[in-house]
């Protein structure tokens, strides 16, 4: 016999084939799984009547009674938390209505943790680009730049009001210089030393936000760049998440989740605390879209989405595909 044939005659004594070889043994040695558990799904409220968004197919912003229902299922479905975005009717430069306490966002969290607050994780987003006429994340100064440590008060005023609504956990996803340590003084100083804080550390500058801004609203006119991280950039986002995590940020996240799984990776390996990450909604659009012209296969294409973040180091998920992949693992159970 050949060299070559005994070499390979030796080489095929290893088989990794014989680990793919039925459903029963793959799903046996599969170094990751969802769960429903793992899954936090983002909801918009607004005033008035619910609509849909044209830009995210089977997504709504729903009203103060629809919500109650999908929170409801949400946590019959066993989802491990839900996040709440304001939709006001009327906004100005200082986005006052995210701590009115008639607010949209502060009484959805009121309706949203009387109706599951004992069942799931009740979560709010902190940030004043939903409420402020300019569309962006804090508040301008007179040359109509963000004013980071100004913002940071109407932080602090928003933490008070989130948590003392209900929120038990706060999604400071402003992405302003100190907001971690600020808020958590806020509430710290305020008698809420156990409201917890999720820190958007690593967010980036994307386009795949497009849809979000439908979603919520936006005004916004030009973009985030001054405070929002450049594509890229990679280790800002392992030096931003760590700085959170000195501050007192109780998780990090990552955001946008798909095209950031390398950055999601380096903070999975350095952070201490929970790593989370945002399948935002350009992601979830684009997946939406190819399968309803044919493109993908729909179902497979959302499980292997999530389990690509979960596998580069997310413990958690938020994606709006949530309460859909738990239905199908309940089912498959």
């Amino acid at each position: 016999m050949s060299t070559f044939a005994l070499t390979q005659t030796s080489d095929l004594s290893i088989r990794p084939r014989r680990l793919r070889s039925t459903p029963a043994m793959r799903r046996l040695v599969a170094e990751n799984r969802l769960h429903t558990a793992d899954l936090v799904l983002p909801l918009f409220v607004r005033e008035g009547e619910a609509r849909p968004i044209s830009s995210m197919p089977g997504v709504m912003q729903h009203s103060l009674d629809s919500v109650r229902s999908v929170v409801t299922e949400a946590a019959a479905l066993g989802l491990g938390g839900v996040m709440l975005f304001g939709v006001p009717d009327t906004k100005d430069a200082i986005g006052s209505g995210a701590t009115d306490p008639d607010g949209i966002l502060n009484r959805a969290t009121q309706v949203v943790v009387s109706e599951v607050g004992d069942s799931l994780v009740v979560q709010t987003d902190l940030c004043l680009d939903e409420f402020t006429d300019h569309g962006h994340c804090g508040v301008l100064d007179a040359q109509g730049r963000v004013d980071n440590d100004a913002t940071l008060l109407r932080y602090r005023d928003m933490a008070l009001a989130q948590a003392g609504n209900g929120s038990e956990l706060l999604g400071l996803s402003g992405m302003m210089d100190g907001q971690v340590a600020a808020v958590r003084d806020e509430l710290d100083s305020n008698g809420f030393q156990d409201t917890a804080i999720l820190a958007y550390s690593a967010k980036y500058a994307s386009a795949f936000y497009g849809p979000f801004r439908e979603a919520v609203g936006s005004s916004l006119r030009g973009n985030r760049k001054t405070y929002q991280q450049d594509p890229a950039n990679r280790r800002e986002g392992a030096r931003e998440a760590l700085l959170d995590v000195e501050q007192g940020a109780d998780i990090v996240m990552v955001k946008p989740a798909m095209s950031y799984l390398d950055v999601l990776a380096d903070v999975a390996a350095v952070s201490p605390v929970p790593v989370w990450a945002y399948q935002v909604s350009g992601e979830y659009s684009m997946i939406e879209a190819a399968a309803a012209n044919g493109w993908i296969e729909r179902e497979r294409a959302i499980v292997e989405s999530v389990t690509s973040i979960r596998r580069a180091g997310a413990d958690a998920v938020l994606t709006y595909f949530a309460s859909e992949i738990a239905r199908t693992l309940l089912d498959q159970s």
